[in-house]
């Protein structure tokens, strides 16, 4: 057993397995409080809600007070955590969040974007416009987007590299919590925390796709969580429905996929909400959220399965066409 497979092995006993070998949920760790469940985001200490907005969705509302609605109605109801990125929609994405967070409303939210850039200057100069546009002076979680490519983690802490910039933005109290986020393999993930923890780096908060196709196709839930959870850092679910592959592939429904990702050991699973019936359909999950037992999971990954295994439904881990990095390579500098 190489060093790799020995910390994932202890990870997966330190954080439960259920019989199907994913990684439990700590039992308990759950705070209801109205319509959202809350839990702890990694060791910060920060209570964030289990769900959060999906910050590209916010831009897609022709109608710009639309996306704003949907934001403040978000908050209102207690989904607190609030995702974005410097990328999303040439900005627009984090503008409406901006205008969205005005009036008090910046106080609610545990805020969180990404940036692009792969040189200190690059980076530094992507925070900044992050800030303008969400017309605020921190945000809570700053993430390095992308890392898609074995060589980004090398990238992030090279000298001059973009790692200067976000430890530069913390010390001016520009960003609070540091993350960084991936949809391509699970080894890109786990070169990144190696090379981290070679720098004596610690990151806060790790994002990528959890699902129930996942479950069977280049894991992370399976090869990325239990290292995560061993180390401390925050577990950040996303595409719970695959992009909408998976309602399309008719196996699991919107709540079925969400209860998936939330019965895994995430601080928060982003789920996208374009119209406020996506937001009731978000609050809906959370409200008959309990943890799913090993009956349930192993009868819904029995009907993911055969879907799952040629990565069909996963095309942002066989394809390009989700790498807006690999398509636009002057965001990187």
């Amino acid at each position: 057993m190489n060093r790799r497979e020995a910390m994932t092995a202890m990870a997966t006993a330190i954080a439960g397995t259920r019989l199907d070998g994913l990684p439990l949920m700590s039992l308990g760790t759950d705070a209801k409080d109205g319509e959202m469940i809350y839990r702890q985001l990694g060791k910060t200490g920060e209570r964030v809600s289990a769900i959060g907005l999906g910050g590209h969705h916010i831009g897609r509302p022709p109608d710009a007070q639309e996306g704003i609605k949907i934001i403040r109605t978000a908050l209102d109801r207690g989904m607190n955590f609030l995702d974005n990125c410097w990328d999303y929609l040439d900005g627009e994405s984090e503008r409406r969040m901006g205008l969205a967070l005005k009036d008090g409303y910046r106080q609610k939210a545990f805020l969180m974007t990404k940036f692009d850039g792969r040189t200190r200057q690059s980076a530094a100069a992507q925070i900044d416009e992050s800030l303008r546009r969400l017309q605020t002076d921190h945000v809570d979680l700053m993430q390095f987007h992308e890392n898609i490519r074995m060589d980004d983690p090398d990238r992030f802490f090279a000298t001059d590299g973009c790692v200067e910039a976000v430890v530069a933005a913390k010390k001016a109290g520009k960003i609070r919590y540091v993350g960084f986020t991936g949809h391509k393999d699970p080894s890109i993930h786990l070169r990144m925390l190696e090379v981290a923890a070679s720098h004596d780096f610690h990151f806060d908060a790790c994002q990528m796709p959890l699902n129930v196709m996942d479950a069977h196709f280049h894991s992370f839930a399976h090869q990325v969580v239990p290292v995560l959870v061993d180390r401390g850092i925050a577990v950040v679910g996303m595409k719970p429905m695959a992009e909408g592959a998976v309602l399309k592939s008719k196996t699991a429904d919107a709540i079925e996929c969400l209860h998936y990702a939330l019965s895994l050991p995430t601080s928060v699973v982003i789920t996208g909400c374009e119209s406020l019936e996506r937001l009731e359909q978000a609050f809906t999950a959370a409200k008959s959220f309990t943890p799913l037992t090993d009956a349930q999971m192993g009868s819904l990954l029995s009907r993911t399965k055969d879907a799952a295994m040629t990565g069909t439904f996963e095309l942002f881990k066989t394809s390009t066409m989700y790498d807006g990095t690999t398509h636009n390579p002057q965001w990187m500098g």
